[in-house]
């Protein structure tokens, strides 16, 4: 990517689209194919990062290769559109180029991307970006959005019947903007058929990561995390909304405290009772002032804080189920069993299965690529 100067002070930033080679592990068949093209659509007031984090995915995801298939053809093209194509202002006052209009755009892509940003609510007014995203899209392999871009496919018709998410902020407003749209709050990025869609930020780039291993497999995608500094690939479950963060979302001072206190204590005794007595108010008083300020019950708030991090340790440590369980204030394994059927609807066991962080692979391969 190449930085070029714009105007009022401003950066353009013209991209390198093609990445060479395909992994050595893909058969004689898939590697005389054509390159799976990778269509990402934006418009003005952008979310820079929406655009160029899944990039750098994809460019990482090939250059780990390249030394085991040095005589192969290009896996990925990436092109970049917009209504008018050219020059794209975004959020950041840094610029983007676009390769080409949207209505030169005839062959359907393999990929398609619709990003995010400010500037999407009145993106999602511009019928040229509509309309043409209610022509192609069916057309794609794969169907995606970052952040709030899922808007953008829900103004298309795309999402009708479908999980989707979006950025943690906007989830509330999907839902009621466009109600058959089944909105995932509590994920990084949610897969529907063919249709995935993630939440805000970087959250797209580990969308983009669950592709590369989709097309290439999860030494390609973990090679190219390392090489991003990222985590190996937060798995698509994972909330997007911790309750760390959710602590951090009251205003009124006790009630602060008190959240503060559960993500911090989740083995302490966080009974209304006890928890009242810590803030200088009364058990009543507290509740009801609890559910005013978080939208959600002391105790339904203690139960997803303890889930939250029951599933960090689930993921990072080897520890058994019931000693997770007891560390995360559960009375017992059975208790978290029950909680996590509730919340998650799987059982610790099949969480760690599916989520687990394989660290010993990722030191194997990421010694490999040395």
């Amino acid at each position: 990517m190449s930085l070029l100067p714009g105007p009022r002070g401003s950066i353009v930033c013209a991209m390198t689209r093609r990445i060479p080679r395909r992994p050595a592990t893909l058969s004689p068949t898939d590697a005389e194919a054509a390159p799976r093209r990778v269509t990402l659509v934006a418009y003005p007031d952008i979310q820079v990062l929406d655009l160029t984090g899944p990039i750098a995915v994809f460019y990482n995801a090939l250059r780990a290769m390249e030394r085991q298939r040095r005589d192969a053809g290009p896996a990925y093209v990436i092109e970049t559109v917009s209504p008018d194509g050219g020059r794209i202002g975004t959020q950041q006052g840094v610029a983007v180029l676009a390769d080409r209009r949207l209505v030169d755009v005839l062959d359907p892509p393999d990929t398609l991307i619709v990003t995010g940003g400010s500037g999407v609510h009145s993106a999602s007014r511009d019928r040229r970006i509509v309309d043409w995203l209610a022509a192609m899209a069916p057309r794609a392999r794969r169907i995606c959005s970052v952040c709030t871009g899922a808007f953008l496919l829900a103004e298309a018709g795309l999402l009708d019947g479908r999980r989707a998410t979006t950025h943690w902020a906007s989830c509330e407003l999907l839902a009621k903007r466009y109600p058959s749209v089944t909105v995932e709050p509590d994920s990084i990025y949610v897969r529907d058929g063919n249709v995935w869609t993630s939440a805000g930020v970087t959250a797209g780039m580990d969308l983009a990561l669950a592709l590369v291993e989709d097309d290439f497999g999860r030494e390609c995608a973990i090679t190219a995390a390392r090489w991003l500094v990222m985590f190996a690939r937060r798995p698509g479950g994972q909330s997007q909304f911790s309750a760390h963060l959710a602590a951090q979302a009251a205003e009124h001072e006790p009630i602060a405290k008190a959240q503060a206190w559960i993500v911090d204590h989740l083995d302490a005794d966080l009974s209304v009772a006890a928890l009242a007595e810590r803030v200088a108010m009364s058990p009543r008083n507290f509740a009801r002032v609890f559910v005013r300020e978080t939208g959600s019950t002391p105790a339904d708030f203690v139960e997803a804080a303890r889930i939250d991090a029951a599933r960090r340790a689930l993921e990072q440590s080897r520890g058994g189920v019931e000693q997770v369980a007891r560390a995360c204030g559960f009375s017992d394994a059975e208790h978290m069993r029950r909680a996590f059927h509730r919340r998650l609807g799987v059982s610790p066991q099949d969480y760690r299965a599916r989520f687990r962080t394989q660290a010993s692979h990722v030191t194997h391969i990421a010694a490999a690529s040395q």
